[in-house]
């Protein structure tokens, strides 16, 4: 699942690590956003239980929840100093940090939640990993955080020229903006404590968020129809300061990015049962939930997205090629 990117990652770091002392044990603090309930703060304890495990205690960490050490620019911030430890972060807000992170912000990049798992444990997943590492923040494990599939209150968008003449709420972000307007609608960005309102009295037709979202915030009250179009599917994971984990013994290396998976393979099993928990209750609520058959048209649509993105970054060309050749 995460072995590719794994060695390459413990591959880098085993020379330092071999001269690493560890007779004192390492106190490592953890930065999550999320509160009790949350799969990723499930996750995360989870992740700290089986770090002192499998390094019979010569590596313990403490994982303060909600957000109290800052929020995530802040915190990605500090893991990069060093002054926190680990952290669970969204890859969205790392981009700006990190080109190579930027690919999982390119719309339809992905064709599925499965397939972008099997892109980030590849080459192309690497090479993220490499970047972010270089950075300062050094993934090891990748968690789900779902994918962004458009709602309104027209009707089902099965082809992009069901978008078109859409006023569609999105992040403030050009790539965003650039995916509705290819396919024929306006892409509006809006606060997100606006959308509801604006749904709800026309200013804007749909908007766009995974499942558990859309239910928790109460869209589905305004928007009747889910399309399942996937088009934005950006992983979260657990991320350490890189100096700290070159510093590591090899053998506490190998353990934290064992813990990692493991706590990994436990945060998507809970977030597919939340998924498809909000799934139920928005279907029971009257919201009709459509299948998109066939993405094929939405990535077409999409191709003056790229062609300005790569246009402007040449260097992700490669990494969007791998990507995109991942089966």
């Amino acid at each position: 699942m995460y072995q590719k990117i794994s060695k390459t990652i413990l591959g880098t770091a085993t020379a330092l690590a071999l001269v690493a002392s560890t007779a004192a044990a390492e106190e490592l603090r953890a930065w999550n956003i999320h509160t009790d309930g949350h799969p990723n703060t499930a996750a995360m304890d989870r992740f700290a239980e089986l770090v002192a495990e499998k390094t019979g205690g010569d590596v313990n960490v403490e994982v303060f929840h909600g957000g109290v050490l800052g929020s995530q620019p802040d915190a990605l911030e500090q893991v990069q100093l060093g002054a926190i430890d680990v952290g669970n972060f969204n890859l969205g807000p790392i981009g700006p940090i990190v080109q190579e992170a930027n690919l999982v912000s390119l719309p339809f990049i992905f064709k599925s939640v499965d397939h972008m798992f099997r892109v980030m444990d590849g080459p192309a997943g690497e090479k993220v990993a490499m970047g972010m590492a270089n950075a300062g923040i050094m993934p090891i494990g990748w968690f789900d955080a779902g994918a962004r599939s458009f709602y309104n209150n027209t009707g089902p968008i099965n082809s992009p020229d069901d978008v078109a003449g859409m006023k569609i709420r999105v992040m403030n972000n050009d790539l965003f903006t650039g995916m509705v307007n290819a396919m024929g609608g306006n892409g509006t960005p809006m606060a997100f404590a606006e959308v509801y309102q604006s749904l709800s009295t026309g200013v804007v037709d749909g908007a766009e968020n995974n499942l558990p979202s859309f239910q928790s915030v109460g869209h589905f009250e305004v928007a009747g129809f889910y399309s399942l179009s996937e088009h934005l599917i950006i992983p979260e994971c657990i991320c350490v300061n890189t100096a700290l984990f070159e510093g590591l013994s090899a053998d506490n290396q190998a353990a934290l990015v064992a813990a990692a998976e493991e706590a990994s393979v436990y945060q998507r099993e809970l977030w597919a049962e939340q998924t498809q928990a909000s799934r139920k209750a928005v279907e029971a609520a009257g919201v009709q939930i459509n299948e998109i058959a066939d993405k094929g048209p939405f990535q077409v649509a999409m191709a003056p997205v790229y062609a300005d993105y790569l246009a402007a970054n040449p260097s992700m060309v490669e990494l969007v090629e791998l990507a995109q050749s991942t089966e």
